[in-house]
């Protein structure tokens, strides 16, 4: 039976947050490069890019152990992902280990809907909180 534990702990691996975080240093957890990571993901992001690649994950409320502040929220929760079948083969042959799983996840995360649409409707808030001043004082000056 520890046999078929190990097997099955061997097929699967973890992805906490961190390793993405281009915010964090290499000291810290960070895994990939800056530029291939994105701001503070989260578990529900790296798990829709997990199943929208076509890999079954599992979440699970962990904390990273570098983690400093484990009362956050944002810092909890990892993922974990099924690379290899029970026979050895790869479930995806675009993502033979978990550095080129880890890559992909950092680069899908910021081009999610949720994170995109976050950044749209801000810049529409802030463009038209800027124009409203300017008419006020428009008034004022008249």
């Amino acid at each position: 039976m520890a046999a078929t534990v190990a097997s099955s702990s061997e097929r699967f691996l973890c992805i906490y947050p961190a390793y993405l975080n281009s915010k964090k240093t290499l000291a810290e957890g960070r895994r990939i490069p800056k530029k291939s990571g994105c701001e503070n993901p989260t578990f529900g992001e790296i798990k829709d890019v997990c199943v929208a690649a076509g890999l079954k994950p599992l979440v699970e409320s962990k904390f990273y152990p570098r983690e400093l502040y484990k009362s956050d929220a944002a810092s909890r929760g990892r993922v974990r992902v099924q690379l290899k079948n029970e026979d050895g083969s790869l479930v995806d042959p675009r993502f033979p280990n978990k550095k080129t799983l880890l890559l992909h996840v950092g680069e899908m995360i910021p081009k999610l809907k949720a994170r995109t649409s976050k950044g749209g409707s801000g810049d529409g808030a802030q463009t038209s909180s800027q124009a409203g001043p300017k008419s006020k004082k428009q008034k004022k000056r008249r």
